[in-house]
């Protein structure tokens, strides 16, 4: 499978933010590293209608035009400023709140950070009512179809190698591996004490990988902890870092009146398949389709497919003291729609699925395979597809 030529992939979130940018003095953009918030700030920096000044905080020159923020700063009257790594700089706050309300200047500022929680501190306190805050994930399905070829199902080598543009546009198989296997080491050694002010510990890098082979369960922070020997507060802390810097997300299970006993832990999952597929030393995809954590891997990446083509919706999943269980359910308002999960061509559902699906009375249910072809309904309301399919379908439901 090889890269096809490309010079820039257009993102899903490039309209929201020129708007957020034309509309408001001051739009953050958070991800994590390497996720493409450079190259997406550049290019709407080359479409700005205006002047624009762009800032790498991690370059030594850059910074030290920032030695007086405020006069460098007020003498850019009218350009729209990115600056990029923004939490390695925590003073600018208060001076980009001073100018951003000095109508004369007529400044813009585009600020992207890596630093999620210090970021999102920083700027809460001193830029309310002044900023909008967009988040950049690694390329979902959705923006990387045509990007890469070779495989089929083509998605197939999204779901393998994962959205991050260094992995997913490799040149080769060994290529994506390698790039995944050093970013990943990377991100604990250097990321993580950065962001978050917790030193690397080889405590931290066990985590790290054990967090990999319970990826789609139920948290349990308490055995993982008796395995580290740590304290599950201490588990639930760092994965609380883990989570704020997009590398894991824990989906929180329903909370509804259902007079049933629902269980209470959420389920983790890797936001990225390629990262989790790294960790657990899955080299190629034969390695992938005879792993253990095969259907769990496939949930996660549809889900985080799913659950970031319809940001507005609130994500959590179903499951009772009985078994019953729902993979996905989005809510938003009175409208509910859920997703079932499964790595087979010829899926069906569960006598104790169909019973959730009875409690939970959902508009519409998907049940999610490995498919290219049309899909087709099984029962009332509930239909098998693909994920292009889920995708078109979830999201003309919810308009």
């Amino acid at each position: 499978m090889d890269a096809k030529k490309h010079n820039f992939v257009e993102r899903a979130i490039s309209g929201d933010l020129m708007r957020s940018l034309k509309e408001v003095p001051v739009t953050a953009l958070l991800g994590p590293r390497q996720c493409g918030k450079s190259t997406l700030a550049r290019h709407l920096l080359s479409q700005w209608p205006g002047e624009s000044v762009y800032l790498d905080l991690e370059r030594p020159s850059h910074v030290r035009r920032l030695r007086d923020p405020e006069l460098f700063l007020s003498q850019q009257k009218g350009r729209l400023v990115c600056l990029d790594e923004v939490q390695r700089q925590p003073g600018l706050f208060s001076v980009l709140r001073t100018l951003a309300d000095d109508d004369r200047l007529g400044l813009r500022f585009l600020l992207l950070g890596s630093a999620a929680p210090e970021l999102l501190r920083q700027s809460s306190e001193t830029l309310a009512g002044r900023i909008r805050y967009h988040h950049l994930t690694p390329f979902q399905w959705r923006e990387a179809r045509g990007v890469v070829t070779g495989d089929r199902p083509a998605f197939f080598t999204h779901w393998r190698r994962g959205g991050f543009p260094g992995s997913l546009l490799a040149g080769s198989e060994e290529e994506s591996l390698l790039w995944r296997e050093q970013f990943a080491s990377t991100f604990l050694e250097r990321d993580v004490p950065l962001c978050g002010g917790v030193a690397y510990s080889e405590t931290l890098g066990r985590l790290w990988r054990m967090a990999a082979h319970v990826h789609g369960q139920l948290l349990n922070s308490s055995r993982l902890g008796e395995s580290m020997g740590v304290s599950h507060t201490a588990v639930r802390g760092w994965l609380g870092l883990l989570e704020s810097m997009y590398m894991v997300r824990l989906l929180p299970p329903l909370h509804a009146n259902l007079k049933k006993r629902l269980v209470k832990a959420p389920k983790l999952y890797f936001r990225d398949s390629g990262i989790l597929h790294s960790l657990l030393e899955i080299e190629d995809q034969n390695a992938l389709l005879g792993h253990p954590c095969l259907g769990a891997s496939w949930e996660g990446w549809c889900m985080e497919q799913l659950t970031m083509a319809m940001p507005r919706w609130r994500a959590s999943f179903y499951r009772d003291s009985n078994g019953q269980e729902v993979d996905l359910v989005l809510d938003r308002g009175t409208r509910r729609l859920a997703f079932e999960f499964k790595m087979s061509l010829s899926p069906e559902l569960s006598r104790s699925g169909h019973a959730a699906l009875e409690l939970l009375k959902p508009t519409q249910t998907w049940v999610v395979c490995p498919m290219e072809d049309a899909g087709y309904e099984i029962a009332p309301g509930v239909s098998v597809c693909g994920i292009d399919e889920a995708l078109r379908k979830a999201q003309a439901a919810a308009d």
